[in-house]
């Protein structure tokens, strides 16, 4: 089955679709996060680039699906949506949880040797095989709070609807869990680029554990640094736009040279 270049399904989210593009960019969203939190990077990359935001089963209007509590299950269903999409080169976008669970996705592809993207920038979350003790996703509700307004991730309209919070809840929990027990395999690297994007002041990522990205590829690699925290990037958008700018061009002029997906 192939998934149209207009098309939105239940994973694929196209809020400006534009099937003649030459290009892709895919968004793996952070941690309770869904497809919507990139909207503003849809606006701002089509119809140039076909934008495909994914949305996880267990939020927004999936939020009825029971959350995928394993970033290795949720690689290996991604991969499934990806390789219904047509061939274009493709730069992956991931933030915090959605910078792992990009590269997980992108390892599989490279493994199959199909629909593999060109590269890969990782915002906000430190290298797959460093490890701390988490247990944000045992914690009661207002713990799980307490950790929401610590990042400042969660659009205060949220915390002040009681109703609107029990049903986002279940899909931070669990995604807490999934990226809180996930284990990155010993030398697990991927072929293509990293790029990864940090904020000076994230209390989940110090420059050390950003850099520790680098063992992570066999290709080119950079740390770009920024004032702020985890939510750098709100405050940074539009200098974030220039980096998926500068590696969608790079995409780009590679697939004029080489079949896409290669």
């Amino acid at each position: 089955m192939v998934t149209k270049d207009d098309a939105t399904t239940a994973w694929i989210r196209r809020y400006h679709p534009s099937g003649g593009s030459t290009v892709r960019l895919i968004c793996f969203p952070h941690a309770g996060g869904s497809a919507s939190f990139f909207h503003p990077v849809s606006a701002r990359f089509s119809p140039d680039a076909d934008v495909v935001a994914l949305q996880y089963p267990g939020r927004q209007d999936r939020r009825r699906e029971p959350c995928i509590e394993d970033i290795g299950v949720l690689a290996d269903l991604l991969v499934e949506e990806i390789q219904a999409l047509s061939d274009k080169p493709t730069v992956f976008f991931g933030h915090s949880m959605g910078a792992v669970l990009a590269f997980e996705t992108a390892f599989r592809l490279e493994q199959q040797g199909v629909k593999r993207p060109h590269s890969l920038i990782a915002s906000g979350r430190r290298a797959p095989s460093t490890r701390r003790d988490e247990q944000v996703h045992k914690r009661d509700a207002n713990g799980i709070i307490s950790e929401l307004r610590l990042l400042n991730g969660t659009d205060s309209a949220v915390f002040g609807d009681d109703e609107l919070l029990r049903m986002a809840l279940p899909a931070i929990r669990g995604d807490y869990r999934a990226i809180e027990t996930y284990t990155c395999e010993p030398g697990r690297k991927v072929r293509c680029p990293i790029t990864v994007l940090t904020g000076d002041a994230d209390p989940k990522t110090t420059l050390e554990e950003a850099i520790a990205w680098r063992p992570h590829t066999e290709g080119w690699f950079q740390v770009k640094v920024f004032p702020g925290g985890h939510f750098f990037l709100a405050d940074h958008q539009a200098e974030v736009n220039n980096e998926i700018a500068r590696e969608l061009e790079a995409a780009r002029s590679a697939g004029q040279s080489a079949p896409a997906g290669r």
